[in-house]
């Protein structure tokens, strides 16, 4: 794709990476075909070929008030950044990137009201800080009855407790973990079952208190700045560890883990963290990748469950991980129901959910129809934001896959 942006546009570090990526663009709209957005609505404008489109008029023309409009900032909210046309293309344009260039800019030029500013800046603000984020879901649950539906659904019940974890450091091998910022509230047992199974295959995960939330709520709401910050503050939290020989930072929540795994790239021009963030990016490893390279004989585990998985966005399109969650649990001998358009985004994507509640729920039960398809007795997933989602609809029961491991090997 041709691009016409000046030589002072191209000083900026943003507007030449925006210029790399649209130039490896040809147009074709391939993305289209498996963008979900697309698949609903039917309006170019809403597909990436469309949003590039609509990027690069913004990108070019920095004064122009024609291009920067409420409209196209609605097409580019609309994005899921689920990554799927990412996957799809045959020229390997990263999507992901330039949207969050997109976004950025036409948040600058086009700012939100008021009610829409505060409304954000409370997700922010709530769902980023563990502590807070658990006291918010604990007062929804005593306020549910008399909420509205359409918010009722959003707050999940009280989850299961978590198990007893293993005494830290135990083993020689030791790991990180990134406790996330939402799952400790809606289900604390997922870490626990992490660790768990790891400390039969001779494992400790070790978690690190001042590390927080990994950036990617921040971040993906175009706060990128305080994204960034908490990014580095998670650096400084986990570096001491690294130093003393944690093998790597385990992510049981795939948004965190794609997310992490940037980090080398977000601050490539910070010098004072540059190499750091890349080496934790190095280590950064989603839950499967250290569990698919275990002998997973020792965990003694029959699964003989009937398992519809779901492959959140960021596993597979994100991080390239499509498959691997199933390799694992055919290997423990869960049995498997096929998934029909297993690629596609069930409308979670962070808090989508929240500010596209419309196009969310469609994008849900489409996903639950393909999802059950089979006839599970349950549903796994790899990302809490998903669990939750596809819960909300009331129906066949959802959970991480590594809790369905750690009951079958009890």
């Amino acid at each position: 794709m041709q691009t016409r942006f000046s030589p002072e546009q191209l000083a900026q570090a943003h507007i030449r990476e925006a210029d790399r990526i649209l130039r490896s663009c040809v147009h074709c709209g391939f993305c289209n075909a498996t963008c979900p957005t697309y698949r609903l609505l039917g309006d170019e404008r809403d597909g990436p070929r469309g949003r590039i489109y609509l990027m690069k008029s913004l990108l070019e023309n920095p004064g122009d008030p024609e291009i920067a409009t409420e409209q196209t900032r609605l097409h580019l909210d609309r994005c899921l950044t689920c990554r799927n046309c990412e996957t799809t293309c045959p020229s390997g344009v990263e999507y992901g990137k330039l949207v969050d260039i997109g976004r950025a800019e036409i948040e600058a030029r086009v700012p939100r009201g008021p009610g829409e500013r505060a409304f954000r800046e409370l997700l922010r603000r709530t769902m980023a800080r563990p502590r807070v984020a658990s006291m918010f879901f604990a007062l929804g649950r005593a306020a549910r009855p008399m909420l509205p539906g359409s918010l009722r659904e959003k707050i999940p019940p009280r989850p299961a407790p978590a198990g007893q974890r293993p005494a830290a450091a135990r083993h020689a091998r030791r790991m990180l973990i990134l406790e996330g910022c939402v799952q400790p509230g809606l289900s604390p047992n997922t870490n626990a079952a992490a660790a768990r199974v790891l400390d039969r295959l001779g494992v400790s995960l070790i978690p690190a208190p001042e590390a927080g939330c990994c950036g990617a709520l921040d971040y993906h709401l175009n706060a990128q700045r305080d994204g960034l910050d908490r990014a580095r503050a998670n650096i400084d939290a986990w570096w001491p560890a690294i130093e003393q020989g944690a093998e790597t930072i385990v992510q049981t929540a795939s948004g965190c883990g794609a997310f992490v795994k940037e980090y080398g790239h977000l601050l490539a021009d910070d010098p004072k963290y540059a190499d750091r963030a890349a080496e934790v990016s190095r280590r950064a490893r989603d839950l499967v990748e250290v569990l698919r390279e275990e002998p997973l004989e020792r965990l003694n585990v029959r699964g003989n469950r009937e398992i519809a998985f779901h492959s959140p966005c960021t596993l597979q399109h994100g991080q390239r991980l499509g498959g691997a969650v199933e390799e694992v649990l055919g290997r423990l001998d869960f049995r498997l129901t096929p998934v029909p358009d297993a690629h596609l985004c069930c409308g979670s994507a962070g808090t989508y959910s929240i500010t596209q509640p419309g196009l969310a729920r469609k994008l849900r039960d489409d996903k639950l129809r393909s999802l059950e398809s089979g006839g599970p007795e349950v549903i796994a997933t790899a990302n809490i934001g998903c669990q939750n989602h596809l819960a909300s609809a009331g129906r066949t029961p959802v959970q991480h896959w590594i809790e369905l491991v750690d009951e079958a090997m009890r």
